[in-house]
């Protein structure tokens, strides 16, 4: 049992398995092939029997280091790795459920996992979205067929807060997986096993690279869930403890079949990333508090969409489940204030989307990321034309302030 400190953990995972010629870094791996002293050995290996490597597809040395710390972080049984996150979450959905199935997701979701959740229903998969800062929302969509329930931690770009303990709490009731992506909020921050998750999914190249060197994503098996009452195992799959079918059956199918692989060079660059998450973590929420409050008293904004002010819908079931409230944040500007005017004016802080980075990055979000899904989806999302997305980096607060300052002054 692990009982060193977060940071500690992360930073000398690596070492805790030995590395060639004393490096304090696992090497980066580029092989693509490994070979075995017998044909007994690899057999074994590719039927499971015994630890070792197979074909890059599903297992690398480099990307295993980078499993290993993550399942660390998310205090995890197993962790597979993939390319992206979208990659993370489209594997596993498509792993794990087949045409006939429900799933419901809350509606307040990155762009793109819902637009992967659009093409599911084309392949016969239902989802209904939902409310999911009420968990009593979630409960009303349930059906026979109900197989998973999805949540975000934090919503972007509005930063709703899913009713995370409570869902827990219901699908373990009802024996529904629980997947629960962390991107926005991070491990350190909260772990997803304590409110009852099955499946805890991160984009690592957010918070936990850090430094948007990196694409990549994961899915950790935390033990909550029990895979022996989930219909959809393949038989071959079913050996050895239950824990681990299901990320069995999500390494195969999205890594051998699907083929979406972390490369060991974004591996590496993640892994080095990772050791200063809670270094970073600290800074970013500290400087997005800061913000948060000085928008909130600016008269160019109608509204600041940030969980740690006190009149956030969430702000309490923030502060009791988080460590802190994050690095994202929306503002909206009023009608008089030109949102394009005000992004152009902005000298420090980087027009581009991403989230999680050391650099503080704006976008007009209805204009780009949300562009495609449409004026009434926006608008049941609570985005509107004037909206802002922050993601708050780590530069001197005074000089934070300074740029919207004066990017303020110049978007009547």
């Amino acid at each position: 049992m692990n009982t060193k400190g977060f940071t500690t953990s992360i930073l000398h995972s690596d070492r805790a398995g030995g590395i060639e010629h004393g490096s304090l870094h696992k090497p980066v791996h580029f092989s693509t092939t490994f070979e075995h002293a017998s044909s007994a050995d690899i057999a074994a290996v590719f039927q499971g029997k015994q630890a070792g490597y197979t074909y890059a597809r599903q297992i690398n040395p480099t990307v295993v280091a980078l499993e290993k710390k993550l399942n660390l972080m998310e205090d995890g049984l197993a962790t597979c790795c993939f390319a992206s996150g979208m990659a993370a979450i489209s594997a596993t959905f498509l792993s794990l459920l087949k045409a006939g199935d429900h799933l419901v997701s809350s509606a307040f979701l990155f762009g793109n996992t819902n637009s992967v959740f659009q093409t599911f229903q084309n392949f016969g998969i239902e989802v209904t979205f939902v409310d999911a800062t009420d968990a009593a929302n979630v409960a009303a969509a349930l059906r026979p067929n109900t197989r998973a329930v999805f949540v975000e931690t934090i919503a972007n770009p509005c930063t709703q807060v899913a009713d995370l303990a409570a869902i827990g709490t219901l699908c373990a009731a009802r024996g529904l997986l629980y997947v629960v992506d962390n991107t926005l909020t991070g491990p350190w921050s909260f772990r997803p096993k304590a409110v009852g998750a099955g499946l805890v999914i991160n984009s690592l190249s957010k918070h936990i690279g850090g430094h948007a060197n990196a694409l990549g994503g994961s899915v950790t098996e935390v033990g909550n869930f029990d895979w022996s009452t989930f219909p959809n195992i393949i038989e071959a799959y079913k050996t050895g403890n239950p824990q681990n079918w299901g990320l069995v059956q999500i390494r195969k199918k999205g890594l051998r079949d699907q083929g979406a692989c972390l490369s060991p060079e974004a591996a590496h660059h993640i892994s080095i990333g990772s050791e200063t998450l809670v270094l970073r973590q600290r800074a970013v929420s500290s400087n997005a508090q800061q913000l948060a409050e000085w928008f909130a008293a600016r008269p160019e904004i109608s509204r600041v969409y940030f969980p740690g002010l006190p009149g956030h819908p969430q702000y309490e079931r923030t502060r009791s489940l988080f460590r802190h409230a994050g690095s994202l944040m929306s503002i909206e500007l009023k009608p008089a204030y030109d949102v394009f005017r005000f992004l152009d004016a902005l000298e420090l802080t980087i027009l581009t989307t991403n989230l999680g980075d050391n650099r503080t990055l704006a976008i007009p979000v209805a204009h780009t990321i949300y562009a495609e899904m449409g004026a009434a989806r926006r608008a049941e999302m609570g985005i509107a034309d004037g909206t802002v997305r922050l993601s708050i980096g780590i530069e001197d607060i005074e000089d934070l302030i300074a740029d919207f300052a004066q990017a303020l002054d110049k978007a009547r």
